[in-house]
Parts: structure tokens; sequence; C-alpha cells
């Protein structure tokens, strides 16, 4: 294992941070508004019991225990219910896993099953300048989308049940490790836009008539975004709710969703989260299929989107030095009023809002060359794919996942985690030198590796073990994954990012024989 130096070399190439500078993040203290960190300020000591220092980068040798149990610490497994001993559903389960390194962590998940409808939803949200859109998305967009897939009867029903005041039957049921939690104080504002949502969709839909997949998960992204930025323009009597909702507005974040439906698998994409389908070739290999296109700079078909949006006189500034405005790296992303909204707007709600928002810098800074907004979208692309026996799984992940691994090597990792088989490759060197002992090292480790994989019983924390893990050669490194899991929090994120990963297993059985 190379030294630590070689190691912050490895990787120094990573992204910083998806806003610039990010001495204008968001602090500590969980969605909260508060004073530029101090990007100067070097690393702090810790004294952590149990632990053995390294002097030289204030960083921890975690055993292996320890290293599981933070690899661990986030990760959930839901296996899809069976009937009569058979798995009815095209869906097996799911294994799904976080790893942060912002402090909190600005990832979300969710997962669900379609109660009123059939199929189910799976959504990866990554936040940027603080976790509240991101929390406000994974609570609500759900939600959103599935009273956006409801018959004309069936939200008719909705309807008579709130005015008569019985019950409302539950359109969702939640697959949530503890730590996914639900903002309780916000639960009565978020109903009421939900109904008004719904209402409207009931005035436009027609009896008998069902809504489009693509269509309603359009609508949903669309409407939510929208009353993200109404709830923080009218602002509540309640000071925790006008300073909540402001929190979200002002945040943002990114989404990925899929939502499965038998052999009917769409994607909703808006951001830089992405998708990609594990499909199984004859001879047991498994190959990478992307269900979803990142929308930034690296992406010349947005580029192009976002100049022809706006005049002439803005191509050189609109995207500037990779990112829009020369700030966010996302071109499409929920939130983020400060890319939508007038510049008098902002003053206007800002002047009107909580005294904590007064002195708060990130909130009043002006992007450069703001001439004609809204500059951001959060309309998504959609994608339909018919699932096929050979499509085995399908990976969600925020982009703290696909900047350190790409996609092929992705769909391996979990391919042959879930089968047990190991398409045994030539060791590669990568134009290294080595020496007949680094060789035989090379080929216990990766005899070390198969021997171990049954480790983690979770896919998604065998994969994000290799994301954090992996060395030059791909193989994973106790010595570097606990390195990099030691980092103080201060220096975490300038080596990687939040990881978030779903993995949704198929069943090629049920799915063969529709």
């Amino acid at each position: 294992m190379a030294a630590a130096s070689q190691l912050f070399q490895v990787i120094r190439g990573m992204e910083l941070a998806r806003i610039w500078p990010r001495a204008r993040f968001l602090c500590q203290t969980c969605c909260q508004f508060s004073h530029p960190c101090d990007a100067n300020s070097g690393p702090k000591q810790h004294t952590w019991r149990g632990y053995r220092t390294s002097q030289a980068w204030h960083t921890y040798y975690l055993t292996p225990p320890q290293v599981n149990s933070i690899l661990k610490a986030n990760e959930y497994s839901f296996k899809v219910p069976e009937f009569d001993g058979k798995n009815l559903s095209s869906v097996m389960g799911f294994d799904s896993n976080q790893l942060p390194a912002n402090a909190p962590i600005e990832d979300r998940r969710s997962a669900a099953t379609c109660l009123q409808t059939r199929g189910m939803l799976f959504g990866v949200f990554d936040g940027h300048a603080g976790c509240a859109c991101a929390q406000a998305l994974s609570e609500r967009l759900f939600y959103y989308t599935a009273v956006a897939m409801l018959q004309h009867e069936t939200l008719a029903e909705l309807e008579s049940a709130v005015e008569a005041g019985r019950p409302v039957q539950p359109v969702l049921q939640w697959h949530k490790h503890p730590n996914d939690y639900f903002s309780r104080e916000a639960s009565r504002l978020y109903f009421s836009s939900l109904r008004t949502y719904w209402q409207e969709l009931l005035d436009l839909s027609t009896p008998g008539e069902g809504p489009d997949t693509a269509e309603a998960l359009l609508s949903a992204f669309k409407r939510l975004d929208s009353d993200i930025s109404l709830e923080a323009q009218v602002g509540d009597p309640n000071s925790f709710l006008h300073y909540w909702v402001l929190r979200v507005a002002f945040s943002g974040a990114t989404a990925c969703m899929a939502h499965v439906d038998g052999a009917e698998l769409h994607v909703a994409n808006t951001g830089d989260c992405r998708a990609v389908l594990g499909i199984q070739e004859p001879d047991g290999s498994f190959s990478a299929l992307t269900l979803s296109n990142d929308h930034n700079a690296q992406n010349e078909e947005e580029v192009r989107r976002v100049r022809a949006e706006h005049p002439p006189s803005e191509a050189r500034t609109v995207v500037k030095q990779e990112r829009l405005l020369g700030l966010l790296m996302p071109f499409r992303a929920f939130g983020d009023v400060k890319f939508k909204w007038s510049i008098d707007l902002q003053r206007r709600v800002l002047e009107s809002g909580p005294d904590q928002l007064h002195n708060n810098e990130h909130a009043k800074f002006v992007p450069p060359n703001f001439h004609t907004p809204p500059y951001l979208t959060a309309e998504p692309e959609v994608r339909r794919h018919r699932l096929r026996p050979q499509d085995r799984f399908l990976v969600l992940a925020s982009d703290g996942l696909w900047e350190t691994l790409h996609r092929q090597e992705v769909v391996r990792i979990v391919g042959e985690h879930l089968t047990g088989v190991h398409q045994q490759q030539p060791v590669s060197v990568g134009g290294y030198r080595v020496t007949l002992g680094q060789m035989q090292g090379l080929l216990q480790e990766r005899k070390a590796r198969i021997s171990s994989t049954f480790e983690d019983q979770n896919a998604a924390t065998h994969l994000i073990r290799h994301a954090v893990g992996s060395n030059e050669f791909g193989a994973v490194d106790h010595e570097r994954l606990s390195k990099m899991l030691s980092l103080p929090e201060e220096l975490a994120r300038m080596y990687r990012d939040d990881i978030t990963v779903i993995i949704v297993q198929f069943n090629p059985h049920v799915i063969g024989a529709q």
C-alpha cells in the first residue's frame, strides 16, 4: 500500500464540491444557515479512544471490525414477500446504503411500494448547500408521483374522504432505514400542498382513463419544485416552518428515481445522479446500460440547451468553468431558487423572512452575470425500458459513486457479488513496473477478495467498500479503506463525496413470463 501522501495524490483530482467556493457551504448543524465555514482552518486534533493515530495526517488506523461497523451503519435490505412460496413480483428485493463525507450527510434515499396502483418506487437525492432540499424530496416526491398515477375515481375517493373527515387510504408503504426520518413539523404543510395538487389532477382527469407513467413522473417533478418555490414565497405563520421552507428552497438537490411495474421500468432523472442497468450476458459476464443522462457540462446537448434559453450576449457566462454561471455543477436541480428567482424577488423574500437569514451571506449572495433568470429547471428526462430476463439489477446512485468507479466496474462488482460467479480477468498493473514479489501479492489479494465476497450480505455495502477502498490495481486495500474512513470531518469532503446506493434485484422468471 502506498504512503498516505501518495494516497492523497491519487485522489487529488476528485471534485471538491458542487457549489464553488466551498467556504460558502452551510455548516455542521443539519440544514441550518450559518456563517461561512473557515476554509483556511487546519485539521483538528482528535483523541478518540480505541484508534491508533497517524500524527502526519491525523487519521486513525481502523481494525476490520471497526471498518465494517462504519460501512454497515446505514445499510438496509428488503425482500419482496412471497405468496404460496412464490414471488409474484418482478422485483425480488433491494439493498441500499449510504456513506457520509459531509457532516451531516447531504444525500437522501427512499424506497416504497405503491398501494393504490402497482409497482415500486426507488429514489436517490443528492443535496448541495445543505441537506434541507434533499430531505424534502425524500419525503414528498414519491407522494406526488403516486398521486399523479392514480385513476380519476381513486382521486375522487381521496378527496371525498378528506372532505368528510374520514381516514385516507394510504398510497405508499415505505421501506426505510431508522435513520431515514420524516419532518413531522412540516407534515401538515406538505399534505396541504399535495391535496391541492390532487384536486387539480382530479379536475383535469377523465373517468375511466389511466394516466401515462412517463407523463405522471414529469408532472410530479415539476409540480413539487413549483410547490417548494411557492411555499418559500408565501411563508408560514409558524416561525419554524417559515424558516424551514426557506432552507429547503435556498438549498438544492438532484434526483434520480425509478418506477418498476411488472416488466415496465421508468427512470426519471434531474441532475447528475445516475441509473445503470446490470445485464447478464450469455457467457455469465455483466454489461452496463445507462438509463439516465447526467445534466452537467460533460453533456454537450445539455450545454446547448442551457445556452439556447438565454440571449447570445450570455453565451460565455451562462456556462463558465464547466458550471452554471460559474457556480453550480448540475444544470438541473430542485430548489436552488437563487438560480430561478429574480433578484428583486429574492430580496423581498429574505427581507420578510426570519431574523436568522438577515446576516446569512449564502442567502444574500447573488450569482455573477445574473441577467435572465431562471437559469435552472427541475424538469426530468424520463426513459422507459422494458425489462428482459437478462436484466438482473438496477443501480441507482449519487455521483459520489460514479466519480470513483466506472459503470462497467460497478455492474461487474455487483453482478459477481449477487451471483457468486467471478470472471477471472488477467491481473492488470496499468503500466506500473512491478516485481515478481509485488505480482505475487496482487494475485494473493485477488484470491483473498474472492474468498471474502460474502463478508457483505448487502450488495450496496459491498459496492461502497470497493468504491472507497480499491487501490490502483482494483483490489480492496484495508489500509487505504481505513485511512479513507478515518479522515476527520473537515478533510473527508476534500477527498470524496457522500455516496448513496440503491441496488434493485429483478426476478427473471417473473419477467420472462410476462
